[in-house]
Parts: structure tokens; C-alpha cells; sequence
């Protein structure tokens, strides 16, 4: 099984909308109208689906999240899935998924990030389907800073196109807030933060390559140790040279983060990565042990590079990330860049 990328899409091609986890509420209809206005922009048509449901944790009943989920990834017409964002429990779809249906169906691009990596990482790692992990639905009408792209960008891309993105310095501090349920015209991030990306784990340029996969870690850690998110097993049919490995704290404290790593660290999540990324967090610190730390604290013994602050994270804006995709990170006092290629 080799790794297989959805074809580009085309304008009037279909893309379906639905909530693998949690659903969108009447305060953010707004906001759900405008994302869905931004990509029939771009010429396509949207198919809403029937969970989306915003009055509780999740939008609906996991079997028929799941049958909706499956319905659209294995229909012929509708060409990329975007939800609206992510969520809390997405996992009880995992077991729900026809995975062998999945993996007989043509490719059809899955994106988001957050809750839905417990999803897209599983979907790359057991069908062989290059997944997108970027900026979600409700975040697609702000506008990409320069450096970045959007995953309206990536979705038309053929196989064998390759890019390169590079961090824009800019962030949004993690004690802003863009609030799009009271102003869900905006389409600027704050991004009142400054800064790069930086080494964790010595000094030094760093130049490395593999295939890309990753996600959340308080999503992923529940997964690792299954076959849902055998990174070992994917690297032996897929990427023998190994893998680029990225992880992202939402908002566990440092404790928890510290032991999650740690327990995937131990599961084999990390036994391929020749480096590891690391997502620009706004998680807390706690008072003897600091995100940054716990990161080195787990990873440290992997004897690899850990390059953080990546925009690969819950704070804007987003470097999207093709799970499956060849990757080549280049980081060093004047340059930090992430080249990917779909082949």
C-alpha cells in the first residue's frame, strides 16, 4: 500500500461539511454561513450535512456521525470533507468506521486539526489516504499571512506538487481572543505576538526528512499503543528512511502533557521520527515544569531534533500539514522552512 493523494479539485467540484464531533451552535450560524460563502468563492459547491447540531458536546449519535463521516468520504461526488472545527470525543467514531470501505474508496481529502486528528492521523496511518491537517472550516475566511498557505490551497494541488512554507514571525498571543461569535465578519487574525521557531533540544542547524504525520496529544495519546496509530508500521510500508514526526498541546497543563508524551513516547508513536515539530501552545505552564520542558522531558531520550513554535497548533495562524506528504524541515539562524511533496 503506498501512500494516496485525493486528486485536485476543480472548480464545481463538491464539498461535503459535516461534524465528526462537535457541531456548530445558533450563536456561530453566522460565522458557518461565511465560511461556506469563502469556499463557494472559490467556485466549488457546499453539501451541508445533517450532523451539525451545535446544542451539545458532540452533533449527533457516534453511529450516525460515523455513517455520515463514511457516507461523504466514500462518495464519488464529493471530493474533500471540511468540518467546522474539532471537538471533545471524536474517538467514539474510531471503532464506528467501516475502515475497509475507507481504504477501497478513491481518496477524498479529510481536513482539520484539534479533536479531528484523532480521525485524519488513524485514516493515513490504516488506508493510506493523505489526510490535511490546516485550519478547519470556521477559520477559512481570515486571510493567510505571507509565508503560509490555506487548505483551499492545498486541496488543488496534483500529485507529485511540491511547497514550501516558512513561519511569517507573527502570532496571535494566547491571551487574545478573535471573538467570531460576536463579530463573525472578521477576517483578520490579531496577531499581536512576534517570534519564530526555535530548537528545544541543543543549538545548531537541523536538516531533516520523512514522511509527515502527527496531530493533537491529548486527542492522539488516547489512541497510542492501537493499531489505530501504528506510526511504526506505516514507516515500514511508506517510509523506510523514517518519519517527520509533529505534535501539538491544546491546553493540558504541563503535567499532563509531560505524561502524555511520555506514555506515547512508550507506545512507539515516536520510534521512527527523525525530528520531532512542535506546535506553538498556549497551554499553561506549571510551577516547576514549563510546556517546553515537559516536551524535552518526554522526548529528550528520542536523540532527535524537537524544533517548537510551529504554526502547527490551536493558536493562529496555521501551517497546514499533509499527513502522508515527504517532508524536509530546515531550521536554522536565518532560515526555518517545512517543504512538503505529495508523492
Amino acid at each position: 500500500m503506498s501512500v494516496r493523494f485525493p486528486r485536485p479539485l476543480r472548480p464545481g467540484d463538491r464539498i461535503g461539511v459535516t461534524a465528526p464531533s462537535s457541531g456548530v451552535s445558533e450563536a456561530m450560524r453566522e460565522r458557518l454561513d461565511l465560511a461556506v460563502r469563502t469556499v463557494e468563492e472559490r467556485g466549488y459547491e457546499v453539501v451541508m450535512g445533517a450532523c451539525m447540531d451545535g446544542s451539545g458536546h458532540v452533533s449527533a449519535p457516534a453511529a450516525a456521525r460515523a455513517e455520515e463521516l463514511t457516507a461523504m468520504l466514500t462518495d464519488p461526488g464529493i471530493r474533500a470533507v471540511v468540518p467546522p472545527w474539532g471537538g471533545e470525543t471524536a474517538i467514539d467514531l474510531v471503532p464506528l468506521l467501516d475502515w475497509d470501505r475507507l481504504r477501497a474508496a478513491e481518496p477524498t481529502w479529510l481536513v482539520g486539526y484539534s479533536d479531528l486528528a484523532t480521525l485524519i492521523t488513524p485514516l493515513t496511518l490504516l488506508t493510506g489516504t493523505a489526510t490535511l491537517h490546516g485550519n478547519n472550516l470556521m477559520d477559512t475566511p481570515f486571510r493567510v499571512p505571507e509565508g503560509l498557505l490555506s487548505w483551499l490551497d492545498l486541496v488543488t494541488a496534483p500529485a507529485g506538487h511540491r511547497f514550501t512554507q516558512t513561519p511569517p514571525g507573527r502570532h496571535r498571543r494566547p491571551t487574545t481572543f478573535d471573538d467570531i461569535a460576536t463579530h463573525p465578519e472578521l477576517r483578520e487574525y490579531t496577531l499581536d505576538g512576534r517570534g519564530g521557531w526555535s530548537r528545544l533540544d541543543g543549538t545548531g542547524d537541523v536538516t531533516a526528512e520523512g514522511r509527515l504525520i502527527g496531530g493533537c496529544i491529548e486527542t492522539l495519546c488516547n489512541l497510542a499503543g492501537t493499531r489505530y496509530l501504528d506510526t511504526s508500521a506505516f514507516a515500514d510500508r511508506e517510509s523506510p528512511e523514517g518519519l517527520l514526526v509533529y505534535v501539538e498541546a491544546c491546553g493540558d497543563d504541563a503535567f499532563t502533557i509531560c505524561r502524555n508524551l511520555h506514555g506515547m513516547r512508550l507506545a512507539g508513536f515516536f520510534d521512527r521520527a527523525n525530528a520531532v515539530l512542535v506546535g506553538r501552545t498556549g497551554a499553561p505552564d506549571n510551577a516547576s515544569l514549563s510546556q517546553r520542558e515537559a516536551v524535552l522531558d518526554a522526548l529528550g531520550p528520542l536523540n532527535v531534533p524537537i524544533i517548537a513554535d510551529v504554526e502547527c497548533g490551536h493558536i493562529p495562524p496555521h501551517l497546514p500539514i499533509v499527513n502522508g506528504a515527504h517532508g524536509r524541515i530546515v531550521h536554522t539562524a536565518v532560515r526555518s522552512e517545512l517543504t512538503q511533496t505529495l508523492a
